[in-house]
């Protein structure tokens, strides 16, 4: 009898040392997803105001901020036309716009340790639309200025939560956010329009480089001096009407700079693929430039030989138009599948 007890209160501590067990193990992986859930909750240490602007590319204009690698930056920027337009705007106003203050840039940031010759690695951890936004065809200023000469103005009700816009009862537009203008400052104290893309970014309109993509500039003078604007709630590739949504943003950004690496042009990549971009004064000779760029990647970074390099991006590059619209700058992109290359 006295065995049965004993035999049976063993039993009932084990059940109890189980359910103990298993409570803990909840416990440690409630714990564990709490964490990783904090370690991906991004911080920023700065933030930016939609008022610290300037609308040039020179490396003369005084940075607003300095900070050291790593730094992780909230900033707020205006729509590309600087507020001369608003929710209750007609076509009408169009005939009223001044150019002058086009491409309000929130900077520039100085980042400590940048140099000439160094690379600028930016990641978009947030890009979020503001309230409102809107896309004009303005006359003159298009792909096709040429042949289609009409005004057109249309305004958006947006929002960070939106994810779509109806264009018309049938037509649905899905909403990326992106910076139509992100770039360092030129090695020059020129004041540089940010109407055309250029060796040191700007105006690159590539609608792939929305929220989660690393961006990589190559530097031209100390401190890199990086600026950002023109958000587009959504935009094709190549912006040929002249303008896209054209909307404020608010962006998280993380700067960092890599040293004995250099680029010619900026590159970037997403989760899925690698890109190389090349400007120019006509589209196939910013493919070209592209290309080259993707085989130097590749001869580089993948250990390829020229002939092999070359090779792969016919196989497998895929060459993309970023924008035609700032006439005659245009800006391509070559894509390489990070599957393709056995990059995880």
């Amino acid at each position: 009898m006295k065995k049965s007890i004993l035999l049976s209160l063993f039993f009932l501590f084990l059940i109890i040392m189980s359910c103990k067990n298993e409570s803990n193990k909840h416990e440690q992986s409630t714990t564990e997803l709490e964490i990783e859930r904090s370690e991906n909750t991004i911080t920023p240490q700065f933030t930016l105001t939609k008022d610290q602007t300037h609308n040039k590319f020179s490396s003369a204009i005084e940075p607003i901020l300095k900070v050291k690698s790593g730094a992780i930056i909230e900033v707020f920027t205006e729509d590309a036309f600087d507020e001369q337009l608003n929710l209750n705007s007609t076509v009408e106003d169009l005939k009223n716009l001044n150019f002058e203050p086009i491409h309000p840039l929130t900077g520039p940031v100085y980042v400590e340790d940048a140099s000439p010759g160094d690379v600028l690695k930016v990641t978009l951890h947030k890009i979020e639309i503001g309230d409102w936004g809107f896309n004009a065809i303005y006359p003159g200023f298009s792909f096709v200025a040429d042949s289609i000469k009409g005004e057109y103005l249309r305004i958006y009700e947006l929002g960070k939560d939106k994810t779509h816009v109806d264009f018309n009862d049938n037509i649905k537009i899905p909403l990326k956010p992106f910076l139509g203008v992100m770039g360092v400052a030129p090695a020059t104290n020129e004041m540089l329009s940010t109407i055309p893309p250029r060796a040191n970014g700007g105006n690159m309109d590539d609608p792939n480089l929305t929220e989660g993509v690393t961006v990589y500039f190559p530097v031209f003078v100390e401190g890199a001096l990086f600026s950002v604007g023109d958000g587009h709630a959504a935009q094709g590739h190549g912006e040929v009407c002249g303008t896209a949504i054209e909307a404020p943003l608010r962006v998280i950004y993380q700067l960092d700079v890599i040293k004995n690496k250099t680029l010619k042009e900026p590159q970037y990549e997403t989760e899925d693929y690698y890109a190389t971009t090349g400007f120019a004064t006509t589209i196939d000779e910013a493919a070209k430039k592209a290309t080259l760029y993707m085989i130097d990647y590749l001869m580089q970074e993948h250990n390829l030989s020229e002939n092999e390099a070359y090779a792969l991006c016919s196989l497998a590059g895929d060459l993309k138009i970023a924008e035609t619209v700032d006439v005659p700058h245009m800006l391509v992109a070559m894509h390489i599948s990070k599957g393709v290359l056995g990059i995880k």
